[in-house]
């Protein structure tokens, strides 16, 4: 399984982003996909994730400005980022659970946001 993100920029403060990832691959199912960052010098944190059937999780610094959707017929989740604050500024990873004993990651999309 191949996991690959787009849509990342630059983007000015309170400015708005959507990114996207596509799970390529056959003989899987995806039980939940995501989007994690890391900033430098963090950690990497969960920003959103979403089930199979639409349960959502955000992370308490992205609530009510971002929110998560997914296409489960083409296997792409995206994550609509609005109200950008220099804070989100990070690489974005997409991560998919396949309910197997190994996580999958994308290679990454930078987010940055200044004027």
């Amino acid at each position: 399984v191949q996991l690959v993100e787009s849509g990342g920029g630059l983007v000015q403060p309170g400015g708005s982003l959507t990114l996207s990832c596509v799970a390529s691959g056959s003989g899987f199912i995806i039980y939940a996909m995501g989007f994690y960052r890391q900033a430098p010098g963090k950690e990497r944190e969960l920003v959103a994730g979403i089930t199979r059937d639409d349960t959502t999780k955000y992370g308490d610094s992205v609530k009510g400005r971002f929110t998560i959707s997914r296409d489960n017929a083409k296997n792409t989740v995206f994550l609509q980022m609005n109200s950008l604050e220099p804070e989100d500024t990070a690489v974005y990873y997409c991560h998919a659970d396949l309910g197997l004993p190994r996580d999958y990651w994308g290679q990454g999309t930078q987010v940055t946001v200044s004027s």
